[in-house]
């Protein structure tokens, strides 16, 4: 370990623990999936702990699990979730809401597919575009025949694709949002500036099955050639947070059962801070946002 990385860390740490209006918030689930919502919390987001319980029990899909859970903030208040509810045979995904992240309203089933024949709607994952003030939901869908086979088969051929919304009642029309040229899914947003978005995606290809970064000027495209990968294979759920000087991109390693970590200030040129970074175990990929303290406080103090 290189000295001034350790003492970099150490730095990074102190100054975000300063930080007391807001901490992190990462969304979890445990294995198979069925048990539902849960949370990990951080000062520095780098260290994480578990915050104890389950927060919502699926209701809604075919399979009614809660796989790839991502929240996302509006300006209201509002927390705004969405999740995978079946592994195939689902047309559109899970959404709830809360103020408080404890209490939620009713589950609703978002049919984003119900016009296509798709396998699957795999990790829905919201962005919130403040330049149209609007929500932006990102998925993979695996439509058979729609596009160049490459060397995946046509039941396992993903895109990304995305809607958006206002109020989560009334959705824009579904569109293709990336077509990289090969199957990929787990796609998440980064806006680092005007007219300046990243995108962290999974090549779900078999050689591959690790991740690549894509660029645009506007969250709906056209993006960039995906580039060469960044992380090891076998890895999936990207989860980007910012830090002081730059970002850490988290990824679940599913085969050895734990999360690594890449540190970027460019999205270019990337440092691996898997063994800096520390997240209990059972934990599963899910998505970052900023929480107010008190509110995670309260979390915590819940029987």
């Amino acid at each position: 370990m290189k000295k001034y990385t350790l003492l970099y860390i150490i730095i990074l740490a102190l100054a975000l623990s300063a930080c007391k209006s807001e901490t992190f918030v990462y969304t979890s689930f445990h294995e198979p999936a069925t048990d539902g919502l849960r949370f990990l919390t951080s000062n520095d987001g780098v260290h994480w702990d578990s915050i104890p319980g389950v927060w919502l029990s699926p209701q809604v899909g075919k399979q009614r699990v809660m796989r790839d859970p991502s929240i996302q903030p509006t300006p209201d208040g509002t927390f705004h979730f969405v999740w995978t509810s079946s592994w195939k045979g689902d047309l559109g995904f899970g959404y709830a809401s809360s103020k408080d992240l404890i209490h939620w309203s009713e589950e609703q089933f978002i049919p984003v597919m119900k016009d296509t024949s798709t396998v699957n709607v795999w990790a829905p994952e919201l962005f919130w575009d403040d330049t149209r003030k609007e929500m932006m939901i990102i998925w993979a869908s695996c439509i058979p025949f729609k596009f160049e086979k490459g060397i995946e088969d046509e039941y396992n051929n993903h895109r990304l694709y995305y809607t958006t919304t206002k109020d989560f009642k009334t959705f824009g029309e579904t569109k293709l949002l990336i077509d990289p040229g090969f199957s990929c899914i787990d796609a998440t947003l980064v806006k680092r500036g005007k007219k300046d978005y990243v995108m962290v995606l999974k090549d779900n290809t078999r050689p591959e099955r690790d991740l690549k970064i894509a660029t645009a000027k506007d969250p709906h495209g056209p993006w960039s050639k995906a580039s060469e990968p960044f992380t090891e294979t076998f890895v999936e759920g990207p989860a980007t947070v910012k830090v002081r000087n730059g970002w850490v991109i988290y990824y679940d390693r599913y085969k050895k059962y734990d999360f690594g970590a890449s540190f970027t200030r460019d999205f270019k040129t990337f440092e691996d801070w898997s063994d800096f970074v520390s997240i209990p175990p059972l934990h599963k990929h899910g998505t970052i946002f900023k929480a107010p303290k008190k509110t995670v406080e309260k979390l915590k103090k819940r029987d």
